[in-house]
């Protein structure tokens, strides 16, 4: 009689990259909180570790346009300034609490991206980069020249958050450490509703407009209307990194509205890999790493920055992370 032996899977084929790959895409925003967790402990000081979060979930919310939608916007730094400006208005101007800041912040990034979007997403290609370039522009110097409110030049100022108190938890954010997870659960809750956004019927269209507009088109869906939701949808995970960088600076400046924040989450978005979930975080990381190590060695960083992002995208074309993902998955 014939013995059956079971054959169980070794420990190296239980470590095979793909199959490892497969699991963590599965808890993707699972595995990402965990490694956002331990970033203070990665990176020198904490203040990098909260601008890493703060820019890593500014170019996720522009990723979805960009790497998911396959539309290349020039001013999403107005969705940025204006979740800002929305949120720091709230707290200096008018007294409203931090989470009723937050709110506002959203809707002013909202009421924008609709703005921006449904002027802009009939247009394409470089015609689409452009006008929204120049609609940003618009609203740059609409707040600069609203000194009374914004602060003009200067800013807008007082934006303090001291401390926040949640039932029994007390939270002091002039400490970075704390102040850097309070920061995470938006970051977190963000991730959770992003993934959602990208398993539904919806994420799965917007993708398919990326690779075959003309074929969306013929398949009777409104890919006017499904690109506008898009950058509606953007617009407000942008807003919200917006508010949470006037709460951990307390001032918005009216550069977060100017033209090279745009050029700057573009960057990001690039270097980590467009279309990628976590990419953002990874080209925010090594964006800001690089900004902070040669400004330390000269005043003209953004030479040595630009020669590193043409290098990276001359030999990984797909973005740090995405060129990762390519390997293990090869």
């Amino acid at each position: 009689m014939k013995s059956t032996a079971v054959a169980t899977p070794s420990m190296w084929e239980r470590m095979d990259p793909r199959r490892l790959m497969g699991g963590v895409s599965q808890h993707r925003v699972l595995a990402s909180a965990a490694v956002l967790a331990v970033l203070p402990l990665l990176v020198p000081y904490p203040a990098l570790a909260i601008n890493v979060l703060i820019y890593g979930l500014f170019a996720a919310g522009f990723n979805l346009v960009f790497g998911y939608t396959g539309l290349l916007s020039l001013g999403h730094a107005a969705l940025f300034g204006t979740g800002a400006y929305g949120c720091g208005i709230a707290i200096a101007v008018l007294g409203l609490p931090w989470y009723a800041a937050i709110l506002v912040g959203l809707v002013f990034s909202t009421v924008s991206a609709a703005l921006i979007g449904g002027l802009a997403i009939r247009t394409r290609g470089v015609y689409f980069g452009m006008v929204t370039l120049a609609l940003a522009q618009c609203l740059y110097f609409l707040f600069y020249q609203w000194v009374s409110v914004t602060g003009g030049e200067s800013g807008l100022r007082g934006v303090m958050v001291p401390s926040i108190d949640i039932g029994p938890i007390h939270l002091d954010l002039f400490d970075p450490v704390q102040k850097y997870y309070f920061l995470l659960a938006f970051v977190v809750l963000a991730l959770m509703a992003f993934s959602r956004i990208l398993d539904s019927p919806f994420g799965a269209v917007i993708e398919g407009i990326r690779e075959n507009e003309n074929r969306a088109r013929a398949s009777g869906y409104n890919v006017w209307f499904l690109k506008w939701m898009s950058f509606v949808l953007s617009g407000l995970f942008c807003g919200l990194a917006g508010a949470l960088n006037a709460i951990h600076l307390g001032v918005v400046s009216i550069d977060s509205l100017f033209y090279t924040t745009s050029g700057t989450v573009v960057m990001m978005v690039l270097l980590g890999g467009m279309g990628t979930f976590f990419g953002p975080f990874v080209g925010a990381a090594a964006f800001l790493s690089l900004e902070d190590i040669t400004a330390n060695w000269t005043s003209h960083w953004q030479l040595i920055a630009g020669l590193v992002f043409i290098a990276c995208v001359r030999f990984f074309p797909r973005g740090i992370w995405g060129s990762i993902l390519a390997r293990l998955r090869a």
